[in-house]
């Protein structure tokens, strides 16, 4: 059973890849005009804070670890 599921999941990606052949006419037009590097690097930026934000919540989860084992 567990290689029928196994199999339909690996067919239903291939199917998926198949479909993005085609041309996209929203990404060439922003090729064309210079604005998918701005599209990068907003997604980029966004990134970036969330990656900044999430390393201060693990400093400050490490920091409240290390003050409720001291009491213990």
């Amino acid at each position: 059973m567990k290689k029928i599921v196994f199999t339909l999941i690996m067919l239903i990606t291939s199917m998926n890849l198949f479909a993005q052949a085609s041309e996209i006419e929203m990404a060439d037009a922003l090729r064309s005009n210079g604005k998918i590097y701005i599209v990068v690097i907003s997604i980029v930026i966004i990134l970036l804070g969330l990656l900044t934000y999430l390393f201060a919540i693990e400093k400050r989860l490490k920091m409240l670890e290390k003050k409720s084992g001291d009491k213990n």
